[in-house]
């Protein structure tokens, strides 16, 4: 099957109008961006990892209400890890640290909650969303198996050949390769397997050769040519992330976006600063110097997010972009501030030009 036909029979199959999915990012993921994209012809998502029950079914609600109670939706949450192991020595450090780049940080602040995994796993499957993802490992089978009774999709996030083969054994119905490129939070199903750091180039075509479910590329993509040599490579879809958080529907403070605009690939960093999980970041001069040789060591997932909390918080009120959390993707420097409507569609339609110029279906 030609790289089009592949593209094409994903659409299908999903009722898309251009294999293009909003990635699921959690904290940007406003109904405005997600309704902007299902407009554009793409899939719309929502990261739901900080949203109690309630939240998930308000945005849900709100997102019908704009796009339709049929439009194509992709809700994604965390698969939980084991408890943190707490050390207060080195948790004291770190917020004798923090204190340098925001305000002081309560002894109370490394106690931080995540929403109840099963609670948000209810809510999503009660929203009957066309695809339900997962990042950080694999649903419980009891999970999935309630997922597909209600003809819900699962997409699985992998980070390596064996963990895309991993989920489809498990049942995944895609899997979503994710290359070091990306922005935000790695995927890895394990922490300490999280500096695997592979490119997309290289993982997605030996990903594509080692399942038989559809592989959508995610990691660095931002325009028509990074789509057209990720269809080339296999993928039947694309995910963008940081290439829609300069769109105007995203709402992310100006100086994150500008910031994004500006950057290079060299500018962005892999960091577990931020929330004790590896993500990647713009070189911030908080992140330059967590990577400092003197820099105490983050605390695990959750606890190093709710130190950096009063960090975070206050960063995002007076629009100082080196106390935020501002994630970026090695390819944000070709983020477009154009809608997201039309670069949903200007991606796709570029990518068939490219593919095979003389094809009825570049004239989409």
């Amino acid at each position: 099957m030609s790289s089009l036909a592949k593209a094409k029979a994903f659409c299908d199959q999903f009722a898309l109008r251009c294999p293009v999915l909003m990635a699921p990012m959690a904290g940007a993921s406003p109904v405005a961006l997600a309704a902007a994209v299902t407009d554009g012809g793409g899939m719309a998502a929502c990261g739901v990892l900080g949203m109690s029950p309630s939240v998930i079914a308000e945005w849900s609600s709100s997102f019908r209400a704009q796009s339709g109670p049929t439009a194509p939706l992709q809700l994604n949450t965390w698969i939980p890890d084991p408890p943190a192991l707490r050390d207060p020595q080195k948790e004291r450090k770190m917020r004798d640290f923090l204190q340098r780049f925001g305000p002081e940080v309560p002894e109370a602040a490394g106690d931080a909650k995540v929403v109840d995994f099963e609670a948000q796993v209810a809510a999503m499957i009660e929203a009957k969303p066309t695809v339900i993802s997962s990042i950080m490992g694999l649903y419980p089978q009891e999970v999935v198996r309630k997922m597909k009774e209600q003809k819900i999709k699962w997409f699985a996030v992998a980070t390596t050949v064996s963990e895309a083969i991993e989920a489809e054994a498990a049942g995944a119905d895609a899997i979503v390769a994710q290359g070091m490129e990306a922005g935000g939070h790695r995927g890895a199903f394990r922490p300490e397997t999280a500096n695997d750091l592979i490119g997309l180039f290289a993982l997605l075509p030996q990903i594509v050769d080692a399942v038989k479910v559809p592989v959508i590329a995610t990691g660095g993509i931002a325009d028509a040519r990074q789509a057209a040599a990720a269809f080339v490579l296999g993928a039947s879809a694309v995910q963008i992330g940081t290439g829609l958080l300069r769109c105007p529907e995203a709402g992310i403070s100006r100086v994150w976006a500008d910031a994004l605009g500006q950057s290079r690939p060299e500018d962005t960093a892999a960091t577990r600063a931020f929330s004790g999980r590896l993500g990647r970041s713009m070189k911030t001069a908080y992140v330059l110097a967590c990577q400092q040789e003197e820099a105490p060591e983050p605390a695990p997932y959750p606890v190093q997010r709710g130190l950096t909390t009063p960090m975070r918080t206050q960063a995002a009120k007076t629009e100082k972009l080196d106390g935020m959390m501002a994630w970026a993707g090695q390819s944000a420097g070709l983020a477009s501030e154009k809608s997201a409507r039309q670069l949903v569609a200007d991606v796709w339609i570029g990518a068939m030009q490219m593919l095979d110029p003389t094809s009825p279906l570049s004239k989409h």
